[in-house]
């Protein structure tokens, strides 16, 4: 059925669109996820947000309990239509809600911080991994620390004490993914979550793509 729906939404779109989702959608993944916590600064949220788009990372968690999590769309270059946003900002704990979601999902922790030994060259990629990156000034919470599987670091050289939190985002996917290119994981989307991803991509394409799917459903269940 969603194969049948997805080719009939590749018929109302341009091809070279649906050529452009096969492609994409072949090298995505959720064996990697970014979780932001509290990040304020609209600037920096797009970034990131582009930045998974760019390296293939299907899904953003952001905990939201104190800042709002606001998107430039001339940073963020259309990303927000291709990545997955899941936003944590009810309950009385929002980070430990993601987290909770992330652990059962079988996600490894890994919170981002300058001080961490472990560098984000060595830290294990024997289980999916979710990155966890802090506020711009204050940087990870005490918190998310202590109950991450790993402290991780990005190698520096310089007098400053930290980069930027999106580029920190940035290098750290890059780091990662290569990691994975080169190694014998199982890291890619399935055929059928690659399947469930054009899906939403051809709905977010398209105006009124709900209406549209639910029409296309309605006719392919005659």
């Amino acid at each position: 059925m969603k194969n049948e729906l997805l080719q009939a939404f590749y018929e109302l779109i341009p091809a070279v669109k649906g050529e452009l989702f096969d492609q994409v959608a072949a090298k995505r993944t959720r064996y990697l996820t970014v979780l932001l916590e509290e990040i304020y600064q609209e600037h920096n949220a797009s970034a990131v947000l582009r930045s998974c788009d760019c390296f293939g990372i299907q899904e953003l968690h952001v905990i939201e309990s104190k800042n709002q999590y606001k998107v430039q769309r001339d940073i963020a270059r259309g990303a927000g239509r291709w990545v997955d946003l899941y936003n944590y900002n009810e309950g009385p704990a929002p980070l430990l809600d993601a987290v909770s979601k992330l652990k059962s999902k079988g996600y490894k922790i890994a919170a981002l911080t300058p001080d961490a030994e472990l560098s984000i060259f060595d830290v294990p990629l024997d289980q999916p991994l979710a990155l966890s990156f802090g506020t711009e000034w204050e940087g990870i919470s005490d918190e998310i620390r202590e109950i991450a599987d790993y402290n991780v670091s990005i190698p520096m050289v310089g007098f400053t004490e930290s980069f930027n939190v999106s580029v920190s985002v940035a290098l750290t996917l890059q780091a990662l993914r290569q990691r994975l290119l080169e190694s014998d994981k199982d890291w890619k989307l399935s055929e059928e979550d690659q399947v469930d991803v054009k899906l939403k991509w051809c709905q977010r394409y398209m105006r009124n793509g709900d209406v549209v799917r639910k029409e296309l459903e309605k006719r392919l269940a005659k």
